[in-house]
């Protein structure tokens, strides 16, 4: 069995991504690959496409083809296309989905992809850090994004859902001097309550600290984090809240 959809905002790119065959067919610039999936960027009538095609629910051959994940939850595929539209439906920027679907075999899980328009004229934030981008020295190109950074952190919170990879890399950001904040790459993200989501909310804002210690001055993270809060002030349950986000990854990497 087979469920596809094609956004029919996008009638020219049917020849390319109209069905789950012509999508797995596809060739083109290859930018990850590994033993669960590849990403694909593909060129067609003057806009790019990232295509992400997943064959199994594992990187064990093993468990891919055997195990229990064939059969039961919802494939990685599905969570990200869901969470994509979730983003979307709450007025997070994010990519556009272009198509998306899967195929079953025998009731188990057997392939599944799905196709976001390139957002143009944006950056990485963690590529930004690597190439010590002198906006990152901006102050005020910082608090503008990192504000956005915060309104998107608070809103999946809000909405009880964790992103699970809440990293730079996975935070586009657009060019200018009004830049916007773009959220992208979500397949592990889900729906917690109570502890676990507690749990959840500290690694995503420890993800997004990681990096940002090493590019960021203690005010400025502090200010992202009063911002997330939306306090004018730290409290001492905040107090609690930060050391175990700075000490979340210690003993870890």
């Amino acid at each position: 069995m087979i469920d596809w959809w094609m956004n029919p905002q996008y009638p020219s790119a049917a020849a390319l991504f109209g069905d789950i065959d012509r999508v797995f067919a596809l060739a083109g610039e290859r930018i990850t690959s590994d033993s669960l999936s590849r990403v694909l960027r593909v060129s067609a009538a003057g806009k790019r496409y990232y295509v992400k095609c997943y064959s199994g629910t594992g990187k064990s051959p093993l468990r891919r083809w055997f195990g229990l994940r064939r059969w039961l939850g919802p494939p990685r595929v599905r969570a990200e296309w869901q969470n994509l539209l979730a983003f979307r439906a709450w007025g997070i920027p994010t990519a556009t989905l272009v198509a998306y679907g899967l195929e079953r075999r025998c009731g188990g899980f057997s392939r599944g992809a799905l196709v976001t328009e390139e957002i143009p004229d944006t950056l990485d934030l963690a590529g930004m850090a690597r190439a010590e981008d002198p906006r990152l020295r901006d102050r005020r190109w910082v608090e503008q994004v990192s504000r956005q950074v915060a309104d998107i952190t608070r809103t999946l919170h809000a909405a009880r859902f964790a992103h699970n990879d809440l990293k730079w890399r996975n935070l586009l950001v657009s060019g200018g001097d009004q830049p916007t904040v773009y959220l992208i790459d979500c397949p592990s993200g889900g729906f917690y309550r109570g502890a676990l989501l507690d749990y959840r909310m500290i690694k995503d804002l420890a993800c997004l600290d990681k990096v940002g210690r090493k590019c960021l001055s203690r005010s400025q993270r502090l200010r992202f984090y009063l911002n997330y809060t939306q306090h004018a002030r730290t409290t001492a349950a905040d107090r609690r809240r930060i050391g175990k986000i700075v000490n979340f990854f210690n003993g870890r990497d």
